[in-house]
């Protein structure tokens, strides 16, 4: 007999769901994590302290009012890196208060320690020097990822960081430099530069964000480049030199530049190295990630692995789903697939969020197609909160007139994109946004005037066939 009937290793958004959906389902469920690390990367140094520290920097600067107020305008002269701090320690203390009490409230039993496999089904749990054993029919992996260090760079966190040193700042650097332009590396980049920090962002590839609409990209460009922002595409920095008062970034081209911070955002390695996976008879790629099935099974079939690990899309969004089904399926209970219809969501300084295809994917797929536009500055909602320069794009079939795609830049982007997926999830047609009644003023509206934009120019096609 098992101690448990599901372990859960990690208790990160994909781990939580995970057990969770277990416990209600009347199994015996443990989940296993390290001391202080209850919510994982997620809630400790990753999506959680990211998206507060955006919220208070809005706040603080004053970036959302300046077109009410003029560009002048801050709650705050000199903000410190205490102040954003004091704002994250807080949403993170009252978030892990919550995943604490949600374990709790559902008997999941709580391990404390890190995670080793000692044979397919048992788990050695150590904590400060002391272990012990757990047993389990069925066990979950769910560790996640850290920021990948290229070997070559000498991380002191202090000079030279990656996306998880940020929280360890001592203030807000004058200059920075952020090796790779991907979805973190673009976030932080706009939120220092928001702060005033000089920030010159470094890629290999010719273009950013390489999966998003063009025309949104373009735009998120053309706003870091307000904030300051320098780029640079198709150059790599090949070393660092740290000094005394900063640092020199050195590119492949034997451009220097100089700066207070250097920040490396060369993706993310899967917290596997640990985990002792021979032991279980799994292995793990280059990046520590574990490949899966569709019922997020191994190649050993009682064991799964959610989230991050397992690669692509590695949100907290798409991990808590996956954790769900994984537990369904561990349990036996009748389950659906995963939903292909996932938004993808940036929180740079404009958000960005989209569900479906971009303009790019339809052409290529030869997929007929009209595009519907709203502008912020055109809803009375946008003038109200400033927000001159806000787009929502719509997608739209010219068979069928159903929605395709839905691209939102500006405020709000992350909220607004789900009403455009819930149309899309249930095969709705612009005819159905046409028709409905928004409240007046919000943001909301702009799906409205976008599929009334789409329709205008559908219409003066068929008037020519």
């Amino acid at each position: 007999m098992y101690d448990f009937d599901v372990l859960v290793i990690g208790s990160g958004p994909g781990g939580q769901k995970a057990a969770i959906a277990a416990a209600k389902l009347e199994r015996r469920v443990a989940i296993v994590e390290r001391r202080d690390m209850i919510g994982g990367v997620c809630l400790n140094t990753g999506t959680i302290p990211s998206k507060t520290l955006r919220e208070a920097i809005l706040y603080l600067t004053g970036l959302d009012q300046r077109e009410m107020y003029g560009q002048s305008y801050r709650v705050k002269d000199e903000i410190t890196i205490a102040d954003l701090a004091a704002r994250t320690s807080h949403v993170v203390g009252r978030e892990m208060d919550v995943v604490r009490s949600q374990l709790s409230r559902n008997r999941v039993t709580v391990l404390t320690g890190t995670g080793r496999f000692a044979d397919p089904h048992t788990v050695e749990v150590g904590d400060n020097g002391r272990s012990r054993r757990a047993s389990a029919d069925k066990i979950v992996i769910a560790t996640g990822t850290q920021p990948a260090r290229p070997g070559s760079v000498e991380f002191d966190e202090r000079t030279v960081i990656d996306s998880d040193g940020i929280v360890h700042l001592e203030r807000v650097p004058r200059s920075m430099v952020v090796a790779g332009a991907g979805v973190i590396g673009i976030e932080y980049a706009s939120m220092f530069a928001a702060l005033g920090t000089k920030v010159t962002v470094v890629e290999q590839r010719d273009r950013m964000l390489e999966f998003c609409d063009v025309e949104v990209v373009e735009a998120l460009k053309f706003h870091l480049r307000d904030l300051a922002v320098t780029f640079r595409f198709g150059e790599t920095v090949s070393s660092v030199e740290a000094r005394p008062d900063g640092a020199i970034a050195t590119l492949l081209s034997g451009k220097k530049i100089p700066a207070d911070t250097v920040m490396y955002s060369a993706g993310r390695q899967g917290m596997s190295d640990m985990l002792n996976l021979e032991a279980a008879g799994l292995s793990c790629d280059a990046r520590g990630r574990i490949k899966v099935d569709e019922f997020f099974r191994t190649s050993v079939p009682h064991i799964y692995a959610v989230g991050d690990i397992i690669g692509f899309p590695a949100l907290a969004a798409t991990s808590m789903e996956q954790g769900r089904l994984a537990a369904h399926h561990a349990c036996e209970e009748p389950r659906h697939e995963m939903e292909r219809l996932q938004p993808i969501g940036i929180y740079s300084i404009p958000e960005i969020s989209f569900v479906g295809r971009t303009e790019e994917q339809l052409t290529k797929d030869s997929v007929p197609f009209e595009v519907g536009i709203s502008r912020y500055r055109e809803l009375a909602r946008g003038q109200i909160i400033g927000d001159s320069y806000g787009v929502l794009k719509l997608l739209v079939s010219l068979e069928d007139r159903k929605l395709l795609g839905v691209h939102v830049f500006g405020t709000g982007a992350t909220e607004l994109v789900h009403i455009g997926q819930a149309v899309m999830g249930c095969g709705g047609t612009i005819d159905y946004l046409v028709d409905a009644v928004f409240n007046y003023p919000t943001l909301a509206e702009a799906y409205k005037v976008a599929a009334l934009d789409a329709m205008n120019k559908m219409r003066q096609i068929a008037r020519f066939s």
